[in-house]
């Protein structure tokens, strides 16, 4: 299975679908998961600004601009500045990004991995460059983070890795062109949310188990205190007349925290577990403010 998708990852021919699709393979990635979120969009009816405050992968954003959805501006954060770093550069400096992936595609080998993967680069082309990179040639493709934020996946043995994907950026680029971009926390970006704005948030999950929790994408944790947060700031947001959607595990303490909103349980596959006989079809929770048709019936809501 993990051979599979680390050759889907990197395979040139492998892409198909058109541009802009997300950039990086993330951990919690929503690609799989859009049919049933465009549901959910359209269920929430027109709507002003898009706020993403996890920003992550970005496949429900790419999705949206590409559809052409997207008409009053987008606010796009993360807590992640490595990941934003990454957004800043495409954005402002598309073409610096393209000479500098040009430059690793060119030296591309394992000593040379662990030599970029111990660099920092200061100028906002060369650290988009860096992840983007390390990302497309670590092992299994996945970005991690230890306690100090520093990148520490090992290097993966691809024999034809996909560097420089540089149609999809050049369109990644252009659709960012409208975003405002920043390293902040989910509630750092509520000041700037208006009713009739659309609001995603794609959090890191509440475990389903001791061992199915992967929060390293950054140095900082997401714990229970954070999800109440989160679930209040929901709750928040939708007394204002604002459409709010959010992805979660579909757990009991889930079910707890929006036990006043609409809760959905989709099916989607998780393929990161310290055991591989744990991957695979599971249960989770899509949770708006708004009924959803098409997904089935909700968990009664209060």
């Amino acid at each position: 299975m993990d051979r599979v998708v680390l050759r889907t990852l990197n395979d040139k021919k492998a892409r198909r679908e058109p541009i802009p699709y997300p950039f990086l393979k993330w951990v919690g990635g929503k690609r799989q998961l859009l049919p049933e979120l465009l549901k959910a969009v359209q269920a929430a009816g027109e709507f002003g600004a898009y706020h993403e405050p996890f920003m992550g992968g970005g496949a429900l954003y790419f999705r949206l601009a590409r559809m052409g959805s997207i008409s009053s501006g987008a606010h796009l954060s993360d807590i992640n500045p490595n990941l934003i770093d990454a957004y800043v550069g495409i954005r402002d400096d598309i073409e610096g990004v393209l000479t500098a992936l040009k430059g690793h595609e060119r030296r591309h080998g394992e000593d040379y991995f662990y030599a970029v993967r111990a660099s920092s680069p200061r100028r906002p082309s060369s650290k988009a460059a860096r992840i983007i990179y390390l990302n497309r040639t670590c092992f299994n493709g996945l970005y991690r983070e230890n306690s100090k934020g520093q990148f520490n996946a090992p290097f993966g043995r691809y024999s034809n890795p996909l560097i420089r994907d540089e149609k999809n950026l050049r369109a990644v680029s252009k659709t960012l062109q409208c975003a405002t971009i920043g390293t902040r926390t989910f509630l750092d970006t509520l000041d700037g949310i208006s009713p009739n704005d659309l609001v995603y948030f794609d959090p890191p999950y509440i475990p389903v188990s001791r061992t199915a929790c992967f929060t390293s994408y950054s140095k900082n944790k997401f714990g229970l205190a954070q999800q109440r947060q989160l679930a209040e700031v929901f709750t928040s947001l939708a007394t204002k007349g604002v459409r709010v959607i959010a992805s979660n595990s579909f757990t009991g303490l889930t079910c707890s925290l929006y036990e006043s909103h609409y809760i959905y349980s989709v099916q989607a596959t998780r393929r990161v577990n310290s055991r591989p006989d744990r991957r695979g079809p599971v249960a989770e929770a899509l949770i708006t403010n708004f009924r959803v048709a098409g997904l089935g019936a909700p968990r009664k809501r209060a």
